[in-house]
Parts: structure tokens; sequence; C-alpha cells
């Protein structure tokens, strides 16, 4: 079995701007630069077969070249209690069309669609429950709620194979097709 998840890579000087919002938070278990990534779908485990249908359906994806910019900085919660810190990502509109376009190739590679609603963001830390309602948490929101960025491109859409470990996930990335062809 092998756990994947379609993204998409900021360029170095957008990471470079997200690592500078990685402070202020005690227990929080910051992104290293290999794992800022704009998640399009979370496909989960699956076997080599269903892997390898996944990515031939994703070869087919056309789509125009997405230009976005940072936008903002927020959190998920699970149960009242905080366990993700992200840096929001805008415009929605190229990336919800990609986000469609990736999950109907799934899809036709036998996944079921996604159910959960789409909201485009880098996570930049993850908190333990401990964590999930400290006063610092408000203060970072408010420090780096103006966070942004020139727009940017992110030309490549990329399947990471996710490797689960006691340090948290490292992302490798498997493959990697072109964007900007067609819509």
């Amino acid at each position: 079995m092998v756990r994947l998840f379609v993204a998409l890579r900021p360029p170095p000087a957008i990471r470079a701007l997200l690592a500078d919002a990685m402070d202020g938070v005690p227990q929080a278990r910051w992104q290293d630069d290999d794992q800022l990534h704009l998640t399009l779908r979370f496909i989960g485990e699956v076997d080599r077969p269903v892997a390898e249908d996944v990515a031939a359906a994703l070869g087919q994806v056309h789509a125009p070249l997405p230009t976005v910019r940072i936008s903002g900085v927020g959190v998920f919660d699970r149960r009242g209690r905080v366990d993700t810190l992200w840096a929001g990502v805008s415009p929605h509109d190229a990336l919800a069309h990609l986000h469609r376009k990736v999950d109907q190739a799934c899809v036709r590679a036998g996944l079921p669609p996604e159910s959960r609603a789409y909201q485009p963001h880098v996570t930049l830390a993850r908190l333990p429950g401990s964590a999930g309602r400290a006063p610092e948490i408000d203060g970072w929101r408010a420090v780096h709620a103006g966070l942004s960025s020139e727009p940017f491109a992110m030309p490549h859409l990329i399947l990471y194979q996710s490797h689960l470990g006691h340090g948290g996930a490292s992302y490798e990335p498997v493959m990697r097709w072109p964007l900007g062809t067609g819509g």
C-alpha cells in the first residue's frame, strides 16, 4: 500500500515567506521546506495497481496554469481545538477548477469523489491536542493576518507519496505533470 496526495508546490521565494511566519506558537510542529505544498486532493492509502491508475488518469489532466498569491492565515480545528495553522491562497477560482479536474481524474481511476469542501491553503504547522486552545494561537493569527505575497505560479501538478514516521510525515514527489495546457 502507498499513501498518496496530489498537490502544487510554491516556488522557493514563497516558501521562504511562509517559513518567516513559522514561529511563536509553543508545541507547534512547523512544516519544513520539503513539506510546504498546496493539496488539491488527498488520496490516502491505495494498492500499487490503483496508484498506477491514478497516475495515468492524472497524466490526462489539462488545465490552465494557476496564478495565485498568499492571502492571510487561518486555522482548522477539531472538536473546538485548533490542530492546524495555515496560510491562505487566493483567488480560489483557478484552484477550485483544477481541484475538480483532479478529483474527476481520481474518480476515473476508481476512487470515490472528494466529499469535503475544498479550501485552498498551505499548512504551516500541526498542533497536538494539548496546544489547541493556547492563547499564542490568537496572537499568531493577529501578527500574521496580513501575510501576503506577489502573484506567483505553480507550474506542475505533483503526485506525492506520504511516509508517516515518529517525527511526522515526509513527502516524496512520485510524478509531475506540467500545467498550462488547455482548460
